[in-house]
């Protein structure tokens, strides 16, 4: 993964980066069952390891929030580590090292998610802290107040002051008009300090009940046991409102390419090329997720081959598509070598794709490209802290957890011509932002 790809990721997700939802090498085999309350519930048992990974995804983002009250999702990734009704200030995390464990939080435009692991013996300890998470968090002005000023250093450090660290802001802000999309994940510091303490009460006895998640429970369990240790943590949580916002916006074509400079402080210059492309899990999606394989995955690929080998342009390429559940962008960059003309690199850029738009790729080639993918799914659910999530995310975004064993033959799927049509389709000059980050002049 490229540095700016870490850095892009990171931003959409809150600073961790987690894996993409994947098949393993063999069928993942699960149950599930709904609580009375709504809470869906996923139990996938290996007992290989002696370890058990406890995991909470809430649907809730950014792109559930308010335009003028955004960066609530994320406020609240922080927030719920403050403590609650029967852990003291500041201990929660403690809980879980003192038992050998790790754990950790992100936050997309799409969705929150909370993971912990554990050794399997401490399954009950990790099954209270979420449910104390989902019961009665200690959501007071003490905490607000100082996750406030938390929020508001994060943006500073890992977005303002940091190298391209504004790129999606600037991005996103240009690529929608109407959908939440178009603000990023940290939101605006403005919003978070003019919120009222009950604003944030009300997000939270919103969004973060047990008809909005699904729990998660990987690892070194005995099923019976493990579904009996949930009924007696969560079946009582009272259920949330049936009324959970959901966005319901349609952004309208780009219709005409958006071209900006903007000036950070950077010494190499970038060019950024980000098209407008469909959701997750669509075949569409699939295709584009292959085509920048093709352009940047790897030193033999397209555009590193031509613009950092062979011409010289380019110190680093790269292409992905933004791993959102309703229709989002496709971002194709390259930082600029020494001397280069930004518009001699995103010319070449554009001389790239387009031979994709005009010729079909080779068979030679297409099937490396298969390869590629087949390697890097079969591997993806290696860890059970990656299955955990990648079970969380398939429930979430698309209702269906089966889809962790579905994702491969969806990839073998696209064929070369899908691969030219979809850079035909959407790869084109009035469906993209263009963005060049130059270097700030003194």
């Amino acid at each position: 993964m490229t540095h700016l790809k870490k850095i892009l990721i990171a931003s959409l997700i809150g600073l961790v980066t987690t894996v993409p939802l994947s098949a393993g090498s063999g069928e993942i085999n699960f149950s599930e069952f709904t609580l009375d309350n709504g809470l869906h519930v996923i139990l996938h048992e290996d007992n290989s390891t002696p370890i058990v990974t406890v995991a909470v995804m809430y649907n809730v983002g950014s792109k559930h929030e308010q335009p003028n009250r955004t960066g609530f999702a994320h406020f609240f990734e922080h927030l719920m580590f403050e403590g609650t009704k029967n852990i003291p200030r500041g201990e929660y995390a403690k809980f879980v090292e003192r038992a050998g464990g790790t754990l950790n939080a992100n936050t997309s435009a799409d969705r929150t998610y909370y993971y912990q692991t554990l050794p399997s013996n401490q399954l009950e300890l990790g099954l209270w802290l979420e449910s104390e998470r989902m019961l009665h968090a200690s959501v007071d002005s003490t905490g607000i107040a100082t996750q406030k000023q938390v929020v508001i250093e994060e943006k500073k450090q890992s977005y303002d002051n940091r190298p391209y660290g504004t790129i999606l802001i600037e991005t996103m802000k240009r690529a929608f008009s109407e959908h939440p999309y178009r603000w990023t994940t940290i939101g605006d510091p403005e919003h978070i300090m003019a919120a009222k303490d009950e604003e944030f009460e009300t997000f939270y006895k919103t969004f973060y009940v047990p008809n909005n998640a699904v729990l998660v429970v990987a690892g070194d369990i005995h099923k019976e046991q493990a579904q009996s240790l949930v009924e007696k943590y969560y079946a009582d949580i009272p259920t949330g409102s049936p009324d959970i916002y959901r966005p319901n916006i349609v952004e309208p074509p780009l219709g005409t390419e958006v071209r900006d400079t903007i000036f950070d402080n950077i010494q190499v210059p970038l060019v950024l090329q980000a098209y407008r492309t469909p959701a997750m899990n669509t075949r569409d999606y699939f295709a584009i997720d292959m085509l920048g394989t093709l352009l940047s995955g790897g030193q033999s690929s397209r555009l590193y081959r031509e613009l950092v080998d062979n011409k010289q342009l380019a110190l680093q390429v790269g292409s992905f598509p933004i791993p959102f559940n309703e229709p989002a962008i496709n971002l194709t960059f390259a930082f600029s070598n020494m001397g280069i003309d930004p518009q001699e690199l995103e010319a070449a850029m554009d001389t790239e794709i387009e031979k994709v738009r005009n010729e079909l790729i080779p068979e030679k080639e297409f099937q490396k490209l298969k390869n590629q993918y087949e390697n890097q799914i079969i591997g993806g659910n290696y860890k059970i802290a990656e299955r955990a999530h990648n079970l969380a995310t398939a429930y979430t975004y698309f209702g269906d957890a089966s889809l962790i064993n579905k994702e491969l033959d969806h990839y073998m799927a696209v064929t070369r011509e899908d691969i030219q049509r979809v850079a035909q389709e959407y790869f084109t000059d009035d469906n993209r932002v263009v963005l060049y980050y130059l270097p700030k002049q003194n």
